[in-house]
């Protein structure tokens, strides 16, 4: 198998249980296997309501996302430059899942964008090896320390650099 070297990482984090209400999306751009730029907005959720947990997780709050653009005017900046390279994400069913769910809701066509899952790719890679296969875990056997763990740009980058490592 060939080594992915073009692609782009995304990571969303959410206001509440409700996948479509993306509160931030972090990208980070990989070329020729080297992480060439990045993009990081707060974003303002739909639905508009945020669940005490997940602020806990990642620290947002209604405060921090009131005047933070809709997904759409956020997606509009990103999409073209996603255009052409498959996604990678850790645990595409929770982040390929939301991407889906926010297109749903502000009715905009959704492209069949390729997706990649390093989380699937850890448990290929090193199986039992690990005592889990959360993201900063495989971080860490990569190489990579995650400091920020739940800031979609700090989770957009480790999965970048656990990309480089394993796909």
């Amino acid at each position: 198998m060939s080594r992915l070297l073009n692609y782009n990482c995304l990571d969303f984090e959410t206001a509440n249980e409700q996948p479509s209400s993306v509160c931030s999306v972090g990208v980070v751009f990989v070329r020729d296997d080297v992480i060439v730029d990045s993009f990081y907005s707060l974003i303002h959720p739909a639905p508009e309501y945020y669940r005490w947990f997940c602020c806990q997780v990642h620290g947002l709050c209604e405060r921090d996302t009131d005047s933070a653009p809709l997904f759409p005017q956020v997606w509009e900046q990103i999409h073209p430059l996603l255009e052409g390279y498959p996604l990678v994400v850790h645990n595409a069913r929770f982040d390929e899942g939301c991407l889906k769910a926010v297109h749903r809701v502000y009715r905009m066509d959704y492209p069949d964008y390729v997706f990649y899952d390093t989380l699937a790719a850890s448990r290929r890679c090193f199986g039992r090896r690990l005592p889990n296969h959360q993201l900063q875990t495989v971080a860490a056997a990569c190489g990579y320390d995650l400091l920020n763990h739940h800031h979609a740009l700090a989770d957009a980058e480790a999965c970048a650099r656990i990309a480089m490592e394993i796909l």
